[in-house]
């Protein structure tokens, strides 16, 4: 397919009022709602992610993560981490002595949920409707909506992993089978516990509260109230470490995000508490002129593209964690000149065999970690995803929403009575010693999910994001150079396939490494996949348009010309709403 010839089955969405795109089609029409009755980006991404944790409950949880990219029309751009802690008690020479150095399925591996007080953050501070007001669509979900195809496969796939706990058999085996596509589901529980929020919200503004009073009340119904109250009980019967104390003392920080400079393209990610920063290491990494003259896809562009990938991930395996307990170098690590010497490491004949060794950023010291708990695994990676959702918003008055909700429900139990599972994100936590990421009381586990934001100046701006574990950045810089380098509309760029390498230790409990595996969508060559052999990646073929290589959405908001153009990738149930 020649250059600038269009791959997408989908067009690319176009309106000039406000527009909404989202990992799935209720969501999407959610946060479309909230903004055709006045509510603004803030507002309409509350309602569409809450949304996305009843709509797609095996990779979404109400009471899971939510970090969020606002970028307000004044142009300042703001973080709300959304990512719990490990609970106070949490000890983890526990891990060591009865599970071999390993973070258990179950209750043990729960952190403390920060979904609900993220949302409610943003409402606060930037959004300007009640949480009744944006939460009714997620409420009448969860009463019943027609079950889709992928979430019919998943909770298939995993339904051994749900009838560990009846709680959990009682919502996704239904008469105790996985629901059929077409099928009623049913959250009946989750229903009550989102109306509860909106009633204790109610009363505290009949009682002459204002909207913020409001809002503290709908928080407190989950952080201190009968939620909070049912998620401890079940934390005390069964061994749990979530205290009061946990729950009612979170708040999810407000900070600026992290920014590199690339084409002239100011691209925006969150902080080094989760995988944010590999995009724009990755984009100091590559050299935009060079790509484009490699031609998109071609076996030289996408060696260079693989290769600095790895170095980044290198990066991330040596350095990240969250900073309130480790020194992170992240202004070295986004130094340009960095950048620029990691690039040197590329061989452009010869891919690094596995993981490549982490830089050595201003000189910042620290001994390497030891390497126990990084497994193998042969094959190409399979099993259903330990996954995420995404949601972007653009209003008519120039805000802009960027959200990657996340936290699966097959690897930890729902809470009697809740519908909850709150955050397991243990899971992404490590036990090796001295991994900047290891287990802590207090400490927040690395995230993969991360929402982005490029902004050109006076030009454009672009939020965007995706499913998929480690491949999310990966997919997030295709996308990104699809647009910036080669001119593609949004629909375009998502739809046009990918590559991703597994050369790294992954993110997820095990933390599994497949040293060299690149898979290929089958709609690149296999002209390309040969050549990229004989460098010396390990290829492994996917079929098309394959769920795996995430599920990109994003949305160009034209500041000149005041066009918004969506695009939301078809590997998944994304949609894009808006006029």
């Amino acid at each position: 397919m020649s250059e600038g010839e269009s791959y997408a089955q989908r067009p690319a969405l176009r309106g000039t009022r406000h527009m909404a795109s989202a990992g799935h089609y209720g969501a999407a029409h959610a946060a479309f709602a909230v903004l055709e009755a006045g509510g603004n980006a803030v507002d309409a991404a509350v309602a569409g992610g809450i949304a996305l944790g009843v709509l797609q409950p095996d990779i979404v949880n109400v009471a899971g993560v939510a970090p969020i990219m606002i970028r307000m029309a004044d142009g300042e751009v703001w973080t709300i981490a959304g990512l719990g802690h490990w609970p106070a008690a949490a000890d983890p020479e526990h891990f060591v002595r009865q599970y071999n150095g390993a973070i258990p399925e179950g209750i043990l591996r729960t952190i403390v949920p920060a979904a609900p007080d993220a949302w409610i953050t943003a409402l606060k501070r930037f959004g300007t409707m009640k949480f009744g007001e944006v939460v009714q669509a997620a409420i009448r979900f969860a009463e019943g909506f027609p079950v889709y195809p992928l979430l019919a496969d998943m909770i298939g796939v995993r339904a051994e992993k749900y009838a560990r706990w009846p709680s959990s058999a009682e919502i996704y085996l239904p008469g105790g089978k996985p629901p059929a596509v077409g099928q009623l589901f049913v959250q009946a529980d989750l229903a009550r516990s989102l109306r509860y929020m909106a009633d204790e919200e109610a009363s505290a503004l009949a009682r002459g509260g204002d909207r913020i009073a409001g809002l503290e009340a709908a928080r407190a119904a989950f952080y201190t109230g009968d939620i909070a109250q049912a998620i401890l009980k079940y934390h005390r019967q069964e061994g749990g470490w979530l205290s009061a104390e946990d729950l009612s003392n979170f708040h999810s920080p407000v900070e600026r995000p992290v920014s590199v400079k690339f084409a002239g393209v100011d691209v925006y990610t969150c902080g080094v508490w989760c995988q944010g920063p590999v995009l724009p290491q990755a984009l100091n990494i590559l050299d935009p002129a060079a790509l484009y003259a490699a031609g998109h896809n071609s076996p030289d562009y996408l060696h260079s593209v693989t290769e600095a990938i790895k170095l980044a991930f290198a990066d991330r395996e040596a350095f990240y964690g969250d900073p309130n307990f480790v020194d992170v170098p992240m202004d070295a690590l986004l130094d340009p000149a960095y950048g620029a010497a990691r690039a040197k490491q590329i061989d452009p004949a010869c891919a690094w065999p596995e993981m490549p060794p982490h830089g050595d950023p201003a000189g910042f010291a620290r001994p390497p970690h030891a390497r126990e708990g990084i497994r193998m695994l042969d094959g190409v990676p399979s099993g259903p995803p330990r996954d995420t959702s995404y949601i972007s918003v653009v209003d008519k008055w120039g805000n802009t929403v960027s959200a990657t909700p996340s936290d699966v429900s097959n690897d930890t139990p729902v809470i009697p009575g809740t519908g909850l599972c709150p955050s397991s994100r243990g899971s992404q936590s490590f036990m090796a010693a001295g991994h900047p990421s290891r287990v802590a009381a207090g400490k927040r586990p690395r995230l993969t999910p991360n929402p982005a934001m490029a902004v050109s100046p006076g030009k454009y701006v672009l939020p965007f994001g995706t499913p998929g574990g480690d491949v999310q950045s990966q997919a997030m810089l295709q996308v990104l150079l699809n647009m910036t380098l080669f001119g593609m509309d949004p629909q375009d760029a998502v739809e046009h396939p990918r590559v991703a390498s597994y050369s790294y230790p992954d993110s997820f409990e095990p933390h599994t490494y497949l040293p060299g595996r690149l898979c290929i969508e089958s709609r690149i060559a296999k002209e390309t996949g040969d050549d990229l052999a004989a460098r010396g990646h390990q290829v492994s073929w996917w079929p098309e348009r394959i769920w795996r290589a995430g599920a990109v959405c994003a949305i160009h908001a034209d500041l000149e010309s005041g066009i918004l153009t969506g695009g939301a990738d078809p590997r998944r149930p994304s949609y894009a709403v808006g006029w």
